[in-house]
């Protein structure tokens, strides 16, 4: 720890968002706009794996959807589709009980303790998300988050020759989205938990994702981490933490029994420590345990912290009898 760069002082809660932070999905402000009826397209959208597998062609079915929104655009149907509109209707995400306030709350518990800011320990909140980046980069969550990684979309598409100076760089159709920039499935969301993990996210110049750096030299241990999230295709992101030390937490929406059916199910299998119903006001469930894990990690940071200061001091001289 004497030659890290970092001071492993980083408590982080890693978030999901459709059915974890909003009960929906946050697709359904863009069918809201273009008059689309959603279970149609997402009825489409579930078909294109066997439709395309008839042709030889291999599907990834969590990520489909975004090529099928490009389809649309190409259709007329979601025409003038851009990164602008996909930021706006980030305004109409409706967010469980107590969010976005729960992010400020568990954030100020830490951060003011002066027990842990005597090792200027922090909290830090990401989201992860199979939805659209910038949708949540424009909605009430935003402003408390440190980090948004999400599916994006380029609307100015370099052209062929791009790079020599006399040919046009752009496609002239900068008005719409018109190719997948970041493609985020529920396996590759693993990816972004090593990025925080590494510190390649703070200092993505100097630290690659693949970098092999030591346990102890990591920005934010896995066991620092808390991730959170709704259900089975949180899996993969769940075993990482769970291997390595971290939290998990499962949220269903409240007085849901199949929900809860669901998350006991990932408990009963060891894929998350404990759930909660997705209410996040101050004494619920939810609050109280995510709050207390939080404190668990800090309070670990604390005890590493005072035992390397102890180590490093020599016993004191003393008389001789």
């Amino acid at each position: 720890m004497a030659n890290s760069a970092f001071e492993q002082n980083i408590v982080a809660m890693v978030w999901d968002c459709d059915k974890t932070l909003i009960s929906s999905y946050m697709q359904e402000p863009l069918f809201r706009h273009y008059n689309v009826d959603g279970a149609k397209f997402w009825a489409e959208v579930n078909a294109l794996k066997d439709r395309y597998g008839t042709q030889g062609i291999s599907v990834n079915a969590d990520t489909s959807y975004l090529n099928h929104i490009l389809t649309y655009v190409k259709a007329g149907i979601f025409k003038g589709l851009n990164n602008r509109l996909l930021h706006e209707f980030g305004k109409e995400l409706k967010f469980y009980p107590g969010l976005p306030d729960f992010f400020g709350e568990v954030k100020k518990l830490i951060e003011e303790d002066p027990k842990y800011k005597a090792f200027d320990i922090r909290l830090e909140h990401y989201v992860v998300s199979t939805g659209f980046a910038e949708t949540i980069k424009g909605s009430a969550i935003a402003p408390y988050v440190d980090g948004i990684f999400g599916c994006e979309f380029i609307e100015d598409v370099l052209m062929p020759g791009f790079l020599d100076e006399a040919a046009p760089a752009m496609s002239a159709s900068g008005c719409e989205i018109s190719q997948v920039a970041c493609a985020l499935d529920n396996t590759s969301k693993t990816r972004y938990l090593f990025e925080i993990n590494k510190g390649s996210n703070k200092y993505p110049e100097t630290i690659d994702v693949n970098s092999s750096i030591a346990r102890s030299s990591r920005r934010v241990p896995f066991e620092n981490m808390v991730y959170i999230a709704d259900g089975p295709s949180d899996v993969p992101a769940f075993s990482i933490l769970n291997y390595n030390g971290g939290g998990t937490f499962a949220v269903y929406p409240k007085g849901d029994p199949k929900g809860m059916r669901q998350v006991e199910a990932l408990r009963c299998d060891g894929r998350v420590q404990m759930y909660g119903e997705a209410d996040y006001t101050k004494a619920s469930l939810s609050w109280m345990w995510l709050t207390e894990k939080a404190r668990s990690i800090a309070d670990k940071i604390v005890a590493a912290k005072q035992d390397a200061i102890k180590n490093s001091a020599g016993a004191p001289p003393t008389h001789l009898g």
